[in-house]
């Protein structure tokens, strides 16, 4: 029974609310609505236009891959509100993790906590592959390609010994974040920038060179690989959670957390929609499976300056998610540390940079590591389950909470309780329903490395468990 109690106690609202109103974090407000939405954007926008979408459309869903980014947009809009309804309700550092934390109890929060920090970490590397296939292109055109052994993981390719460009951006990206988060925060407004305006020149110069005929068949490999595709591409449309894990860096988290949520997804699935389509019908799908599939469907096409064009918007681009998920990380692995249940030296602030510097090395350190020794599509396929899983619990956390605590002040309130979240919740599971069995299995090692890392030390050493919450 004191199990049981342990696993379900839980961090009151009231109590969230009141740290977030009196500050105290060390970390700098120095967000606004658009930097929020920025970074957003540069979680949505990226590997899903530049890299997934031709993979996915060759391997998976055909055409039909429009269908795959639809079902993924619909579960990650219902989780958008919910996300929305908790940003502006529990404006604090750490997203998913402390919002199940609030409702569901400590257990559960541990183990979305515990997910999104493979999670993150992982969605980091396979977009910095993807950054990397980008990169070589355009050093490939400039005449200066890369040795063998530096273009990719051991095993990708004969003579490959590791990414080096992939581990290069992921250093580099880490640097910065744990610096400086205004410098960040502000090249990372300008890459997403330049990124939509990429975006907008794929739909803009393709659209002219359109064959109808090459969306027939439209799906090839049946409906079971449109949500097979779904569940792939689901983590390039999920991004808008990365933003509310700076909530304590936001300068007014109840107003712009909620706006800029539903803002980026917004603005994300008008691009991914048009894209898809033009993508699709300029060449064929079964040529669209390769590192660069944009650019090199644009060489293809006899546009090489559009070529040139994409993949140096693509590399700014790419450059916005990596910051974002390195940044959410981060911040997930601060929150966990100062709330005990990871050692605190996670939580530590330096004193000058006011970031949390440590956990922002660990975790890019990780990243470069995976990003340089993986293949991309084994990272892809591990990424999903664990995001899916947390989305599966805030949609019931919001549920849950309006039914217990309905007096509390909403700023933005989710539309039809409980009805929106149960659409999360079972688009979500149907999703999980298609990713491969593998996944399952690395997926349910990592929550028993978890569950072990939980029994053994945060349950004794949490701040509630201390009764110094608060």
């Amino acid at each position: 029974m004191s199990l049981i109690n342990d696993m379900l106690r839980r961090k009151p609202v009231e109590t969230l609310q009141g740290d977030a109103a009196r500050g105290g974090s060390g970390l700098r407000r120095v967000l606004g609505l658009w930097q929020l939405t920025a970074i957003g954007l540069g979680g949505i926008i990226g590997v899903g236009i530049f890299v997934l979408t031709g993979t996915v459309a060759a391997t998976q869903a055909g055409p039909a891959v429009l269908l795959s980014f639809i079902i993924a947009g619909i579960a990650s809009a219902a989780a958008a509100l919910c996300y929305a309804e908790f940003a502006g309700l529990i404006p604090v550092t750490g997203s998913a993790y402390t919002y199940g934390y609030a409702v569901l109890g400590e257990f559960a929060g541990w183990i979305i906590g515990w997910d999104l920090l493979l999670e993150y970490a992982l969605i980091a590397a396979v977009v910095a592959v993807g950054w990397s296939g980008y990169m070589q292109a355009l050093l490939d055109a400039a005449g200066i390609p890369l040795p063998v052994w530096a273009r990719g993981a051991w095993g990708s390719a004969p003579g490959c010994v590791v990414n080096l460009p992939a581990v290069a951006i992921s250093v580099l990206i880490t640097a910065l974040l744990a610096i400086r988060m205004e410098w960040g925060a502000r090249f990372n407004t300008l890459i997403v920038g330049i990124k939509i305006a990429g975006a907008a020149l794929i739909v803009i110069a393709g659209a002219a060179y359109v064959k109808p005929e090459r969306w027939h068949p439209f799906m090839p490999f049946g409906m079971h690989g449109v949500v097979t595709g779904a569940a792939v591409v689901f983590f390039a449309v999920f991004g808008y959670d990365m933003l509310t894990t700076a909530a304590e860096e936001s300068r007014n988290p109840q107003r712009d957390l909620p706006r800029a949520v539903l803002l980026s997804l917004g603005i994300a699935m008008i691009l991914y929609i048009a894209i898809c389509l033009v993508l699709t019908g300029i060449v064929p799908y079964t040529t669209l499976d390769n590192a660069a599939p944009v650019a090199n469907a644009f060489l293809r096409i006899g546009l090489p300056w559009a070529m040139i064009v994409i993949s140096l918007a693509s590399v700014c681009g790419i450059t916005s998610v990596i910051f974002a998920n390195l940044l959410a990380g981060a911040r997930i692995g601060f929150s966990l540390g100062r709330d005990g249940l990871l050692p605190g030296w996670f939580a530590a602030v330096h004193p000058r940079w006011r970031t949390p510097h440590r956990s922002t090395f660990l975790l890019g350190g990780v990243t470069a590591v995976a990003a340089g020794m993986f293949p991309l599509d084994e990272l892809a396929k591990l990424v999903n389950i664990g995001v899916l899983g947390a989305f599966i619990i805030i949609c019931s956390a919001v549920a849950v909470l309006r039914w217990r605590q309905p007096e509390l002040h909403r700023p933005f309130r989710t539309p039809l309780v409980p009805l929106v979240p149960l659409i999360g919740v079972g688009f979500s599971c149907w999703l999980i329903w298609g990713l491969p069995w593998i996944t399952y299995v690395r997926f349910g090692i990592w929550l028993v490395l978890g569950c072990v890392l939980y029994m053994s030390y945060g349950r004794r050493h949490s701040r509630l468990a201390l009764g110094t919450a608060g």
